[in-house]
């Protein structure tokens, strides 16, 4: 019988663990046993030095992947080798309470629509080797509301690995009160999830200014620049705060509106005075900032804007721009 996929990795990992210097894949096929028992002498396989290179690969891209840190040195007669060295393959104690535990596993929760899943899967298993306390569930902990953050968004992926690398991107972006999409340059700084929507914080290199965009309104492919930028980001409670001015979390006034009895009840929640009208229809006092205008045209026909006129000429430009599509 074969020797099992994670016993053979087992004795990889030790093998390359144990050297004090690197290894050469011959040395390596003659010194663990699956792979003598499957392409040592004598075993009859034809093409076996191919079939040994391709399984090693995978081997060691396995091992990678499971954070083994794998060096690949070539000797002075021009042989490839291998080890792990075991300085880079230490970790220091990592002690984590149940509210950083429950951090963790809500942010791995977060991919779950995404395909860094495995990824987040098994960074928390890497975690529990390097020491969380096994009475601690990352998943389970806190749960009594389970949080779900759609990651729908096909642009999400290359900004999340655009803001990582700092590299500039480039995408078309409608806005709301535009009929067509338009072409943005932007510094991506970090994405943010508000009221269920992502938002990208960035600065717009043509209008050298910072900027927020809504994953939904990204149309076609997001397109990478080579070469990093080296503009100093923000720190992520300034880029958290310019989010939420621009979603509309941060207001400095008030406004007026009109709202049916019976619908609008986020609006009513928010509402710092209601008063009613009669005929279905109530008028309310909410605060205003930054971005209420697209949150009203949510509503639709259930809200009037009475006042001020600039937030009531701003929600019937954004009405007639989804209406001539």
């Amino acid at each position: 019988m074969a020797i099992a996929k994670a016993e053979r990795l087992m004795n990889l990992a030790l093998c390359l663990l144990g050297t004090r210097r690197p290894l050469s894949k011959r040395e390596l096929r003659d010194s663990i046993e699956a792979y003598v028992e499957a392409f040592g002498p004598g075993n009859g396989a034809a093409g076996s030095d191919d079939s040994f290179n391709r399984m090693f690969e995978r081997d060691k891209d396995d091992l990678r992947e499971l954070g083994l840190v794998i060096e690949t040195v070539e000797n002075i007669e021009g042989e490839v080798g291998y080890l792990a060295r075991r300085d880079s393959n230490r970790l220091p104690p990592i002690t984590l309470d149940a509210e950083e535990a429950a951090a963790l596993g809500l942010a791995a929760k977060v991919w779950q629509q995404a395909r860094l899943a495995g990824a987040a899967s098994g960074a928390l298993q890497k975690l529990r080797a390097a020491g969380l306390p096994e009475d601690v569930d990352p998943y389970g902990a806190h749960s009594a509301l389970e949080p779900r953050i759609p990651v729908h968004e096909a642009a999400f992926e290359p900004l999340m690995l655009a803001c990582r690398d700092r590299r500039t991107v480039v995408f078309d972006y409608r806005k709301a009160t535009a009929a067509r999409p338009g072409q943005r340059h932007v510094e991506p700084w970090a994405l943010e999830c508000w009221r269920g929507h992502w938002y990208l914080a960035g600065w717009d290199r043509d209008r050298e200014a910072e900027r927020v965009f809504r994953l939904s309104r990204i149309t076609g492919k997001v397109r990478s620049r080579g070469g990093r930028f080296t503009v100093p980001v923000p720190d992520v409670v300034t880029v958290r705060e310019t989010v939420a001015s621009w979603a509309g979390e941060t207001a400095d006034r008030s406004a007026r509106i009109r709202l049916r009895g019976d619908a609008g009840y986020p609006l009513r929640a928010k509402a710092t005075a209601v008063r009613e009208l009669g005929d279905g229809w109530d008028e309310l006092e909410i605060p205003y900032g930054h971005g209420l205008d697209a949150w009203l045209v949510e509503f639709g026909p259930d809200v009037v804007v009475l006042e001020p006129a600039e937030l009531r000429a701003d929600v019937v430009d954004r009405l007639r721009a989804v209406a001539n599509g």
